[in-house]
């Protein structure tokens, strides 16, 4: 079984980022999930994103990689959009990674100073029509990282909702995060002990 430190989105460590965490835990994996935010949670984006915003993204960025320090080397980093910028970054850097899944968000692959580690596998997913995704050049950072590499997936599912797998929020796809679950459980599956 696979450990994974998952990193919540802007709304915050909500009651969807838990739900998702369980669906993978019932599976028999061990999953941290660190709140970056202290605390806090939103109900929006605007206002999640102005908080991450006021924090810095740096900052949260450092908050992931300390809550990667108590951990064993052998993780999967898992992040939700805001939750892909320390996700990413330890995925590239830190020794010892198994795995990524990127969520409805990814960053170039220099973005971190680190090319992606030769082996190591990833999923993104997210909506195809997801502005954020699409237009904020998450999609075309998405298809370069996964071009021509084994182990590397890109899953795209009809729809623009961008926290699609928030259960509990009107943005949630059931369709799509049930399609979504199923190929996160099969890459963990998958990852060599």
């Amino acid at each position: 079984m696979a450990e994974v430190l998952l990193f919540h989105h802007a709304l915050g460590l909500t009651e969807g980022v838990v739900a998702f965490a369980d669906e993978l835990r019932r599976a028999g994996h061990t999953v941290h999930v660190p709140d970056l935010y202290e605390g806090r949670t939103f109900d929006d984006l605007e206002a999640g994103g102005a908080y991450a915003q006021e924090i810095g993204f740096g900052v949260l960025t450092e908050r992931g990689e300390r809550a990667a320090e108590a951990l064993p080397a052998e993780l999967v980093y898992a992040g939700f959009s805001l939750g892909v910028l320390p996700a990413q970054k330890l995925a590239q850097s830190r020794a010892g990674a198994q795995g990524a899944l990127l969520l409805s968000a990814c960053v170039t692959e220099g973005a971190f100073g680190h090319d992606w580690p030769e082996g190591l596998p990833v999923q993104v997913h997210a909506m195809e029509q997801d502005p954020f995704f699409v237009d904020d050049g998450d999609l075309e950072a998405a298809r370069e990282l996964v071009a021509d590499a084994e182990g590397r997936e890109l899953f795209l599912y009809p729809g623009s909702a961008h926290l699609f797998a928030e259960r509990g929020a009107p943005s949630f796809v059931p369709e799509a995060t049930d399609v979504c679950v199923e190929r996160v459980l099969g890459f963990l599956a998958g990852l060599k002990a």
